[in-house]
């Protein structure tokens, strides 16, 4: 059997940033293992190195800058022959990385990572490809994606870019405006995953309640597709992320009051309380439209986990302010939260507003914030001792010999997990296990 082409050549990639990029590097990592190139994990092994970046927030900005950095090292051992840089901070700052970067040798735009494999044969001919055009990709002829052995788990992209024009927000510049992709490939994307042992799928947006609109007429199509979704044979769990407040219909909310394998899980991020904050941001609606939506899914689903992300140190933002949003989140009582301190991001409206807030007095909030979450997400979690709770079994950890998984209420890695013990099964499968132990964000408990 001939040699497949490019198959000497050893290619990690290295995914920064949100789950957006995870989706896009495992489908870079399908095209070139279709190529030959053999897939490895380890940079110190490979000939050829993609990191895939992040250019969202300054923080992720210089993560990203400084593992491009990192892997250019890895030059001097003689083995690394190409680093390409992909994603969202080459989309933006193309000229600012070829320039100031020397050791990059080829450079992809969140538009053009189909092209993957011709850039890595470009650069290892000692070409500097540049495959940055205007990010309007729209994934809905690929499908394909080589996932993880061991995963169970997976992001599947139901639109790309965004058209909410938040004053705070760089994502339009990054990914272009909002675009849906298909029922038809969202179903064929899912089935290929379940193939491969996938048994829960996170939907995921920029903004996801506004999904089909563009394609299906005006109408909001999310509640179909997680109808759809969910005949599909081997997805147990579909979990969405990203509900913008503004497209929450009483038909989603009902989607998700009455379907089994939709999780009792509403990741809605909320920016802030403040009525004249969210303004300035242009987020939609006000505080009053906020409870009323949050009351409504909570009488509607009882048994539901709430998450929300919320921004501190915006332009204006007072200590009154702060105060008012602090007392918010003591009554909301959200299941999961997630602070940002506000990151000023070029070329956006927010950055030329008066009023801007000193980094350490954002810290300060942030962590005051965190602080009052952390005692009512341990507060809200003790309700589950003494439960049966559904248990996606993920991992076993061999040195304290229990099985670590997570409940229906909990995103993969960015939220709680559960230590199971009793369990005899397969990783990959769904357990019963009785809550006997709550902790801030964990649970522990014993198969029944």
């Amino acid at each position: 059997m001939a040699e497949k082409v490019g198959s000497r050549e050893k290619v990690a990639i290295v995914t920064l940033g949100c789950e957006k990029n995870l989706v896009d590097s495992d489908m870079m990592a399908h095209l070139i293992d279709e190529k030959g190139y053999e897939l490895v994990d380890n940079p110190e092994e490979a000939t050829v190195v993609i990191v895939n970046t992040c250019g969202f927030i300054d923080a992720a900005k210089e993560e990203s800058v400084n593992k491009i950095l990192e892997m250019g090292e890895l030059k001097e051992s003689g083995k690394l022959k190409s680093l390409v840089v992909a994603g969202c901070l080459t989309q933006r700052y193309k000229e600012d990385i070829l320039n100031e970067i020397p050791e990059v040798d080829g450079i992809v735009g969140t538009g053009d990572f189909m092209s993957i494999t011709g850039i890595i044969e470009e650069s290892l001919a000692g070409k500097r490809p540049i495959f940055v055009g205007n990010p309007i990709f729209t994934y809905e002829d690929v499908v394909k994606r080589k996932v993880k052995e061991g995963t169970y788990s997976a992001y599947i992209k139901i639109a790309e870019g965004c058209d909410n024009a938040c004053t705070f927000c760089s994502i339009p510049l990054m990914r272009g405006g909002f675009r849906s992709r298909t029922i038809e490939s969202i179903l064929e994307e899912a089935r290929h995953l379940a193939a491969q042992g996938i048994v829960e799928v996170s939907l995921i947006a920029q903004d996801s309640t506004n999904y089909g609109t563009d394609i299906y007429d005006g109408k909001l199509m999310l509640p179909e597709l997680l109808n759809r979704l969910s005949e599909v044979d081997g997805i147990q769990w579909i979990r969405l992320h990203y509900a913008y407040p503004g497209f929450f219909t009483d038909e989603l909310i009902h989607t998700f009051a009455t379907n089994p394998k939709v999780c009792k899980y509403v990741d809605m991020p909320l920016q802030h309380s403040e009525d004249h904050i969210l303004k300035r941001m242009r987020r939609p609606g006000r505080q009053t439209d906020i409870r009323k939506l949050v009351a409504k899914i909570r009488e509607q689903v009882p048994d539901v986990a709430l998450r929300t992300s919320l921004i501190v140190g915006f332009p204006g933002e007072t200590e009154e302010d702060f105060a008012r949003l602090s007392e918010f989140v003591k009554d909301i009582r959200f299941d999961r939260l997630g602070v940002f301190t506000y990151s000023n991001e070029d070329d956006t409206p927010a950055s030329r507003l008066p009023d801007h807030v000193d980094e350490d007095v954002k810290e300060k909030r942030a962590n005051q914030l965190m602080e009052i979450q952390r005692e009512v997400a341990g507060d809200r979690n003790s309700r589950f001792v003494g439960q049966v709770l559904d248990v996606l079994i993920e991992r076993y950890e061999g040195r304290n010999d229990i099985y670590v998984g997570r409940t229906q209420y909990d995103a993969p890695e960015i939220d709680g997990e559960v230590f199971v013990s009793g369990f005899k099964g397969e990783l990959g499968s769904i357990a019963k296990v009785k809550i006997t132990h709550s902790f801030e964000y964990d649970l522990a408990g014993e198969v029944v």
